[in-house]
């Protein structure tokens, strides 16, 4: 298995430039993570490069459902409905302790997108098209039930409700489990690694990348005989390095989601439903808050740092307001949020939310494979697809012969627990052996729904480092995830650890600030920091923290 430490970040640079790859992954999104662990699990020498840190992009600033396409439905995507809907299922088994059903309550009111009967149709195709089992298929509740339900949901004009299950899951920690399967395969994967270049033989023919170390500024030559471009909202950018932006592109379009505590919006049933301008929108309870999303407006600014405007806020708030009218909360009840863009493939004419979600695949002149659009569900199948073209390209330029995908039912890294039903179980049993060293109820269930079968590694570092805790001046829980992030999960900066493998500073920021200082101090003792270094990532963590509450507006 190939080392997935911070702590050996430069072999792994060393590494990349010393081999011929058979494949070269660009991005460590979900996308480029999946394609990794389809090729790496099929044998093939496999290498990923992220330009940022994974998941950095759109991969952590979803909704955060691995969702079957619902309201596809409304656009006639029977095939998507279809298809994601039985994958929502296999992303579930593979990997439950980041992925949890969540029954959802879609309500109708007079004069509403909604009505009794459309709802109850949908639903039941909606049924059948995903392969719903028995236990989750829908049911509709009178008005009075609704309300029983969540009595926080506009009563007036109330006729009923749809009730229905999708999937709540940590897109980013997805995204992380993935790659770190990839890696258990042997992938070589590496974040803040930017493609700067590409590099091709006498034929023209796309044969290499030139990668520079964003921290460093060294740059790399890397050889792969194929190369996939799962850049996400940076596709079009990569196919313009290439001389291959043509016909059709991205359009990127940006979803903006609110956090409110469960003191000022006490949600307890997740609700799907129409805003005032008619799009629908997702308000979820999670850890003690609650979550509102999402808007669609189309993107032009700068594609690395998305940010959420007054506007977007003041659209949520309405939106509340309006489904929810004794929720009183206001602009200063925002306790954090996040943007993210969907990169989708442009067609003319269409509003930027009747955009299809599907993916495509282009293939240039040069032989550089893009994949663009898709969900964040039906990862998997994309890479798949992905990766049964790399196949066939290899098979017959190469002669070398690859199996078909492995990864329907492959835990991902964490899920190893016997999938849902074993999870259970599992859970159980790890939330006992927590407080039997020490720690609460609470806090050992939050670590084994984080790592799942990785919590032994962190409840080790928690048994055996609390010295080392104490003197870094950290709490030992935090300590342990820390630790583990350094030499598990290549954490190199500090927006890595709050962000994308905690999941903080979207939803516990009152913990971010708390314990900022000391996890700043101890990452740039770790990975030797420059002061200049540290005084960036501090700033860059500032910045995003303040940004999460206030909004921002382009000039």
């Amino acid at each position: 298995m190939k080392s997935f430490s911070s702590y050996e970040r430069q072999e792994h640079f060393d590494q990349l430039s010393q081999e011929e790859w058979d494949v070269l992954v660009i991005g460590g999104g979900i996308t480029g993570s999946g394609i990794a662990l389809d090729a790496a699990s099929r044998g093939m020498k496999t290498a990923v490069v992220e330009m940022q840190d994974y998941a950095a992009g759109t991969s952590s600033r979803s909704t955060k459902l691995v969702h079957g396409g619902l309201r596809y439905l409304k656009q006639f995507e029977v095939k998507m409905v279809a298809e994601v809907g039985k994958e929502r299922e296999i992303v579930y088994e593979n990997g439950p302790h980041v992925t949890t059903p969540e029954w959802m309550m879609l309500p109708f009111h007079e004069g509403g997108n909604f009505g009794p009967f459309s709802t109850n149709v949908g639903l039941r195709v909606y049924d059948y098209l995903a392969g719903v089992k028995k236990s989750e298929r829908r049911t509709m509740l009178s008005a009075e039930e609704a309300i029983e339900r969540e009595p926080l949901v506009k009563q007036e004009g109330l006729k009923g409700a749809g009730f229905y299950v999708e999937y709540k899951t940590d897109d980013a920690r997805l995204t992380l489990e993935v790659m770190k399967k990839a890696v258990e395969y042997g992938a070589s994967s590496t974040n803040y690694a930017k493609v700067v270049d590409f590099i091709y033989n006498e034929n023209g023919t796309i044969h290499g990348a030139k990668i520079e170390d964003t921290v460093t500024g060294k740059q790399y030559h890397v050889k792969a005989k194929k190369i996939v471009n799962a850049g996400g909202p940076w596709v079009d950018e990569l196919r313009e390095i290439d001389g291959s932006k043509k016909g059709k592109t991205l359009q990127l379009t940006k979803g903006v989601h609110l956090v409110f505590d469960q003191s000022k919006f006490p949600l307890k049933q997740a609700v799907y439903f129409d805003s005032p301008d008619g799009r629908m929108i997702f308000a979820i309870p999670r850890d003690g808050k609650t979550y509102v999303g999402t808007t669609d407006t189309e993107y032009q600014e700068e594609i690395a740092h998305p940010t959420m405007t007054e506007a977007d806020r003041d659209y949520i708030l309405d939106a509340i307001h309006t489904m929810f009218p004794s929720v009183e909360v206001t602009a200063n009840d925002v306790e954090s949020s996040w943007a993210g863009l969907r990169p989708l493939i442009h067609e003319d004419g269409k509003d930027p939310s009747e955009i299809s979600r599907k993916d495509e695949i282009f293939v240039s002149d040069s032989g550089l494979i893009s994949m663009a659009g898709g969900k964040l569900t039906g990862y998997r199948k994309m890479a798949q697809t992905a990766v049964d073209l790399v196949r066939d390209q290899l098979m017959e330029e190469y002669g070398i012969r690859y199996s078909d995908s492995e990864t329907k039912h492959m835990p991902i890294s964490g899920g190893d627990v016997g999938g849902s039903k074993g999870f259970k179980q599992f859970k159980k049993e790890r939330i006992q052996i927590g407080e039997s060293i020490g720690m609460s109820k609470e806090e050992a269930e939050k670590l084994v729904r984080l790592y799942g079968s990785n919590v032994d590694s962190v409840f080790h570092i928690y048994k055996n480092r609390k010295q080392d805790a104490e003197e870094a001046g950290i709490d030992p829980i935090v300590f342990a995830q820390l630790v583990y992030g350094l030499e598990a999960e290549l954490t190199y900066k500090p927006v890595d650890f709050f962000i994308r493998r905690t999941g903080a500073l979207f939803f516990n920021i009152h913990w971010v600030h708390e314990h900022k200082e000391a996890v700043i101090d101890y990452m740039a003792k770790e990975l030797n920091y420059t002061e200049a270094q540290k005084s960036d990532y501090k700033e860059e963590l500032e910045l995003l923290l303040k940004e999460a509450v206030n909004p921002v507006e382009y000039v």
